[in-house]
């Protein structure tokens, strides 16, 4: 069987960009990128904390250091700037996979600055 698991999570992420202009899309700091295990182009699912809004886009790298949150396209229509947002990746694992599988989190600040990197593994109650 496969399953569809979280991959990783960006946890509070500021949106400090609106560009209504694009085509579409989430434009990412490169090193949060890295740090979450985000690849150019792939698909990402947004939760919005400030209006519940949730949908699907795509990754475009942002320049390192820029702690760019930027919302492109459609997308920019559904957030304000400084709104709150958790960005995640799924993958797909068969069951003998999933043993050996955890998810990365990756949590920021209020200015997208990494705070925190863990394991899901790490966040289970004992």
């Amino acid at each position: 069987m496969i399953r569809t698991i979280l991959k990783s999570k960006l946890h509070k992420a500021r949106v400090n960009g609106l560009c209504l202009d694009y085509e579409g899309s989430i434009t990412i700091d490169s090193k949060i990128m890295a740090q979450a295990d985000l690849l150019p182009y792939e698909q990402v699912e947004i939760l919005n904390l400030n209006n519940g809004t949730r949908f699907n886009t795509y990754v475009i790298e942002g320049k390192a250091g820029e702690k760019d949150i930027c919302l492109n396209g459609p997308a920019a229509r559904l957030a304000k700037l400084r709104d709150i947002i958790i960005i995640l990746s799924y993958c797909q694992l068969t069951d003998d996979e999933m043993d050996n599988f955890q998810p990365k989190l990756v949590y920021l600040n209020k200015d997208n600055d990494i705070e925190q990197i863990r394991h899901f593994i790490d966040t289970m109650p004992s």
